[in-house]
């Protein structure tokens, strides 16, 4: 695994991002920010999820006067999850009319290609990195394919045109791309902001264009990165595609902070994106957020669902756990816990792991051989082998994990 790349490192509220701290995962409410009480809650949900960002939408008067106070609610419950603001077109407007807003928000997000147009793109621009200077805050400068400055396109198109041997399209518009967010950063240093006090972005929905373009920018800069494949879609698409894009970024050791913009099914949660985010990290080994189910696929041998079923069962009951298990139980983040099918795999895998199960297959004997840290401790059977195989994790984690005095 490469080194990551340092960057320098941006206090986001209490979250180091970048300069070698941990890759930071961050989300996005889609609740009406002027719902304070549903915003709130949804930041809850994400933050119990593992969110250590959440990014909430400011575009109208409404949202900016609900920003103290979810910031208020949210301290008075015990959250300290720092909120980011997205502004777009107007946010110099707001920021200047609400100052609760300003201060409350832990970082500000800009759009360079929807701040403004023609001649009141600058002073609008001015005046949101002199609210960010004034308040003391970060600002993520957020370049999106689909509402990237014209300005910064037409010029390069231009210059494009008088080449010799022009360039094709998709290369001209990734370097529109990378050129209206390092410009619009070299203008914010110049009115003031620090250099510690940045964040890049540059996202578009094709993952090669994604990658190419966070290689180049990574090469250019050492400001602080934030990664995400803009519009990844629904499901199983938009799952493969940010993993595919990120990966092979991470890999190469750029990107400080990711998200995964997941469209979410009808009704669903939107924490979705969050717990993505966090197994793409775990898997490739950056960091440990939840103990890690291995699981067999099933095949022949597997004609019985039971395995599937305890599976799930258990990689949902340790996801649900680690709110309160993350201050009581340090370190059982990073443990692995099998669940195996057969007698073909099953104890291999069951030894490999922290605590592991192996159940029968199709034909096998009735019994479930259960491994601690790679020893045979109780063979279970009967009808109640889900509750007591549970049982046994419950019990390795108190032994294993628990802090004593």
């Amino acid at each position: 695994m490469k080194l990551r790349k340092i960057t320098h490192q941006v206090l986001v509220g209490n979250v180091k991002v970048g300069g070698g701290a941990p890759i930071v995962v961050q989300s996005m409410t889609n609740t009406d920010t002027a719902d304070a009480d549903a915003t709130v809650k949804q930041i809850i949900e994400l933050a119990d999820a593992g969110s250590e960002l959440v990014r909430i939408t400011v575009n109208t008067e409404a949202a900016a006067k609900a920003v103290a106070s979810i910031r208020n609610q949210l301290d008075a419950k015990g959250y300290a999850v720092p909120i980011i603001g997205d502004f777009h077109f107007n946010g110099h407007k707001l920021l200047e009319k609400y100052p609760d807003c300003a201060q409350a928000l832990d970082k500000y997000r800009i759009n360079p290609g929807n701040v403004g147009r023609g001649k009141s793109r600058d002073p609008q621009f001015q005046k949101m990195i002199e609210f960010a200077c004034l308040y003391n805050k970060p600002v993520r400068i957020g370049v999106n394919g689909g509402s990237l400055d014209q300005s910064v396109l037409t010029r390069l198109l231009d210059e494009n045109r008088a080449l010799k041997e022009p360039k094709p399209l998709s290369a001209v518009t990734r370097e529109a791309i990378m050129l209206s967010a390092l410009e619009s950063a070299a203008k914010a240093e110049e009115l003031g902001l620090a250099k510690n006090k940045i964040v890049l972005s540059c996202k578009i929905s094709n993952v090669q264009d994604l990658i190419e373009i966070y290689q180049d920018l990574s090469s250019r800069c050492d400001y602080t990165l934030h990664l995400g494949l803009t519009e990844a879609g629904m499901g199983s698409k938009g799952i493969v595609s940010s993993s595919a894009a990120l990966s092979v970024l991470m890999q190469q050791g750029i990107g400080d902070t990711i998200r995964i913009s997941l469209t979410p099914e009808p009704g669903s949660s939107r924490t979705q994106e969050v717990i993505v985010a966090q197994e793409i990290l775990q898997t490739m080994g950056f960091r440990s957020f939840t103990p890690m189910v291995i699981s067999c696929p099933g095949c022949g041998r597997t004609t019985s669902d039971y395995f599937q079923h305890l599976a799930q069962d258990i990689q949902r009951y340790l996801r649900d756990q680690m709110p309160v298990w993350r201050s009581k139980y340090p370190g059982v983040e990073a443990m692995e816990v099998a669940v195996m099918g057969c007698v073909v795999n099953g104890p291999g895998e069951s030894k490999s792991a922290n605590i592991g199960i192996s159940l029968p297959g199709t034909g096998e004997s009735p019994v479930a051989p259960v491994y601690e840290d790679g020893v045979k401790t109780v063979t279970l059977k009967g009808d109640r082998i889900a509750e007591e195989f549970q049982g046994i994790v419950e019990r390795y984690i108190e032994s294993h994990y628990a802090m004593h005095d």
